[in-house]
């Protein structure tokens, strides 16, 4: 069968890309062909993807993103293709991979009704409603449960529509022997004795990752514990406010900003610690990559995933409303505690047995059964 991928834009260190991604290499592994049609691409694609560039020159982000909804249903038009899958909420979608919030909720809660009147929420808005409305037949899969009542509650979206699946994290997550020589190699890199606290943060966007309140937890530890901790931040972002709030509350030294990387799995063997304090997270997929490599997580309860730290029994969750103090409180308690042992254990426990690794399987079905529904097999 044919595929249409569609994505606003690909950079090989998000979420979202990820995941799109390994469902790509998954219908391409089929033998399904694959083709991506996108307003910009960085970095080398799979294998066997054929990548259509649509750019835009529309000024601003909405503008650019109907524009390319516009050109995307033109070239997708005529060319055969069984199913057209969409990974950003636009029209014409047979598939939605539902990584983004409910856009209209948000905007109730945020915006009064002047905002309604604006460019930017007629087009996603319009957007969102082509995706969801009850009388669309656009087949939806969740990768969290958390934002399914905001879509039924603002569109009645019919609740057959909906497909949970599970994580889909890469298998070079998973602990491996050779994790202790790993860790040893990793801290030589940075320069940081076998001693020292290595906290590690993953992810792209810093000030949703919420950078700043993780800077100043290192800024709020005892002093003994504070000199003896770094905290090492993976991921695209800028920069230049952290570093500057990082001197400001006197931890610059303490501070690395490694950019996006490709070889995660060897920070989380090298790490004793995941701090993820999110001010938002639909899902957060790092902290299952995390409890897979037997790392402990501190998080905030409100990501999509952060269910899965609880029943691991593998670190803590910050509780919302967020408390700056709470954060700071757990952060000093989960580097001095006796625990991490046993937080290693269980997360080690979890990843044995729990479904963390599917989601690219489980997509590609759908999408299959979907195409097949569209041909009337």
């Amino acid at each position: 069968m044919k595929f249409a991928f569609c994505l606003f834009k690909y950079f090989p260190f998000g979420g979202l890309q990820r995941d799109f991604r390994r469902i790509a290499e998954e219908c391409l592994r089929r033998g399904h062909q694959v083709a991506v049609f996108t307003m910009a691409w960085d970095g080398e694609p799979p294998p066997g993807l054929e990548v259509n560039l649509l750019p835009s020159g529309k000024f601003s982000n909405h503008g650019r993103c109907r524009e390319f909804a516009r050109r995307a249903r033109t070239a997708i038009a005529g060319g055969g293709f069984d199913a057209v899958v969409g990974f950003n909420k636009m029209p014409g979608l047979d598939v939605y991979f539902a990584a983004d919030p409910c856009f209209e909720a948000k905007v109730r809660q945020k915006h009064g009704p002047l905002y309604r009147l604006g460019g930017r929420y007629r087009c996603y808005a319009e957007f969102e409603r082509a995706v969801f409305a009850p009388a669309a037949a656009t087949e939806i899969l969740l990768i969290s449960e958390v934002e399914k009542p905001h879509f039924i509650a603002q569109y009645g979206t019919p609740e057959e529509r909906f497909h949970f699946l599970p994580p889909g994290i890469d298998r070079d997550r998973i602990a491996k022997p050779e994790d202790a020589a790993t860790r040893l190699e990793v801290r030589r890199e940075l320069g940081m004795a076998e001693e020292e606290l290595l906290v590690l943060m993953v992810g792209s966007g810093f000030k949703t990752k919420g950078l700043d309140r993780a800077l100043r937890a290192l800024a709020a530890l005892p002093d003994k514990l504070r000199q003896r901790s770094r905290l090492v931040v993976i991921g695209q972002g800028k920069a230049g406010p952290f570093l500057k709030l990082a001197r400001k509350l006197g931890v610059e030294q303490r501070l690395s900003l490694l950019g996006g990387r490709g070889d995660v799995p060897r920070f989380l063997a090298a790490a004793d610690l995941l701090l993820h304090p999110s001010y938002y997270e639909n899902t957060g997929t790092v902290l299952v990559e995390a409890l897979a490599a037997g790392l402990p997580v501190l998080a905030t309860e409100i990501c999509g995933y952060a269910h899965y730290v609880r029943q691991s029994r593998a670190g803590l969750l910050v509780p919302s409303p967020f408390r700056q103090e709470e954060l700071d409180r757990m952060l000093s308690l989960m580097l001095n505690s006796a625990e991490r042992e046993t937080w290693r254990s269980n997360a080690l426990a979890f990843a044995a047995q729990a479904d963390i690794f599917s989601l690219p399987q489980r997509a590609a079905d759908i999408i299959e059964a979907k195409a097949l529904k569209g041909r009337g097999a």
